[in-house]
């Protein structure tokens, strides 16, 4: 057999040099004539202590986030004045970094018509308005399992939900009640979400996964009526976001449930009848999650209205927005 010819000695022609694009027939217009995003009039000013928050609210840079924050500002404006639904649905954190105060007083001049939250905020609103203190250390308890074993917050909660089921209330109506019937053992039921609903009439409504709440390892919590009084709530909820149309929904600090929860009552809300399409939703966390960035922001307002999502620390960002609605409303 002949040699095999070597290929790696054929000699490969030499690439050619790209030579550089020739420019000189660039088209150019003047700076004046093309269209800017930003503009001097949109900058921030400089803060003059001894201001009003006004004055502070008009000194921030019109950009970006801040016309998010007044965008959002004026959607609740607008419905407030229009007596349209404002729907504020809150994660527990919302209720431990002391907010509270923040929410019912815009509760007690009507601006938020309708409170959702889930399981674990009626623990901290509960344990706030009995003792002024909640939120326990999870590390340092969890080892023995003295984790979620006070004995009051399971023993009171369940029984308030169990008395709920029997007289037809729901969830949130049910605990509400509850601290205000029985009003001197909770000195601090002023700043209790859950009992100013239900002082107010304002639907407070609570959505529970069982197993998430310290209050299910008890032996007193009852499925039955926590489910029952739970699904109530959802349905009352329903009934709210179905007539929400010129309305404002704000999803405060809830990456799963109450995302889930509110896609849910917007579909069965449509399917049976109502359009719900002219609407305002918001997000409002301090890291961008799916879920709310999916089923509160895009979703809901695929067939109309507005999603807007405005990330910061909640213990800054919801006093800023309650402060500048009120400016607002004068």
């Amino acid at each position: 057999m002949g040699k095999r010819p070597d290929r790696t000695s054929r000699r490969r022609p030499a690439p050619r040099l790209i030579q550089p694009i020739d420019v000189s027939a660039l088209k150019t217009y003047p700076l004046k004539k093309r269209p800017s995003l930003v503009q001097l009039s949109n900058f921030a000013a400089p803060w003059k202590p001894g201001g009003s928050f006004r004055r502070f609210y008009e000194t921030l840079p019109d950009i970006l986030a801040v016309k998010t924050l007044r965008a959002v500002t004026h959607a609740i404006v607008k419905a407030h004045r229009k007596r349209r639904p404002v729907i504020v649905g809150i994660g527990a954190h919302v209720i431990k970094v002391g907010l509270a105060p923040i929410i019912t007083d815009l509760m007690e001049r009507r601006i938020i018509t309708t409170v959702a939250m889930n399981g674990a905020g009626i623990i901290h609103d509960f344990e706030l308005a009995f003792m002024g203190h909640t939120s326990e250390e999870v590390d340092a308890e969890i080892d023995e399992g003295r984790f979620g074993m006070a004995e009051e917050t399971g023993r009171m909660l369940n029984e308030a939900i169990t008395r709920g089921a029997k007289d037809g209330h729901g969830l949130g109506e049910a605990i509400g009640r509850y601290m205000n019937q029985i009003a001197d053992q909770f000195p601090n039921r002023a700043g209790s979400i859950l009992s100013t609903g239900a002082r107010l009439g304002i639907p407070v409504t609570v959505h529970v996964a069982i197993g998430t709440d310290i209050i299910h390892m008890h032996p007193s919590a009852d499925g039955t009526a926590i489910g029952s009084t739970s699904l109530l709530d959802f349905r009352r909820l329903t009934a709210v976001v179905a007539g929400m149309e010129n309305g404002v929904y704000l999803n405060i600090g809830s990456a799963v449930i109450l995302p889930e929860v509110f896609l849910k009552t917007l579909s069965l809300g449509r399917n049976l009848g109502h359009p719900i399409a002219d609407i305002t939703t918001v997000n409002m966390d301090f890291l961008p999650h799916y879920r709310p960035q999916t089923n509160v922001v895009r979703r809901p307002t695929q067939k109309g209205g507005r999603g807007y999502s405005l990330t910061g620390h909640h213990e800054i960002m919801l006093p800023l927005l309650a402060a500048a609605v009120l400016e607002e409303l004068g």
